[in-house]
């Protein structure tokens, strides 16, 4: 994997086979910039009305780093840190949204990265269960 030639905004550690900094993934806003993007507009618990999210799927930044787990523990710049389990990002077209109805987001205001579900898509993901799951302020990864 190459190095990261910017400012690290994610970490992704535990079982990947593949890393650019000791036994981690560190990537920048160039590197998570090629992975395939997309798009999703769905509703959130903490916003008014439907947004627009752009990013890449959560499976595609697995898959590149190669992780191989049951759980993903997400960990936040505020020091929030939840299990996922690695079932959700198959079922799922879960976001790691870089920017909100085309503004990029800030930690001020969620950034730089966003675990976004298509809540609008599925009823089940409406079970409050998954809304913990939306981690704001997304700077590390574990796979386990």
């Amino acid at each position: 994997m190459p190095a990261p030639t910017g400012k690290v905004v994610l970490t992704v550690s535990g079982n990947i086979s593949k890393t650019n900094r000791g036994n981690l993934a560190v990537f920048d806003d160039d590197m998570l910039g090629a992975l395939p993007r997309i798009h999703l507009e769905t509703t959130t618990v903490v916003t008014d009305g439907v947004k627009r999210f752009d990013g890449f799927l959560m499976r595609d930044l697995l898959a590149y780093v190669g992780a191989d787990g049951g759980t993903v523990t997400a960990i936040a710049l505020n020091d929030y840190v939840i299990d996922i389990p690695m079932e959700d990002f198959s079922r799922f077209d879960v976001l790691v949204a870089t920017s909100m109805d085309g503004t990029r987001l800030l930690p001020s205001d969620k950034g730089p990265l966003w675990i976004v579900y298509p809540r609008d898509d599925h009823q089940e993901l409406q079970d409050i269960r998954y809304d913990y799951r939306w981690v704001w302020q997304l700077i590390e990864l574990d796979v386990r």
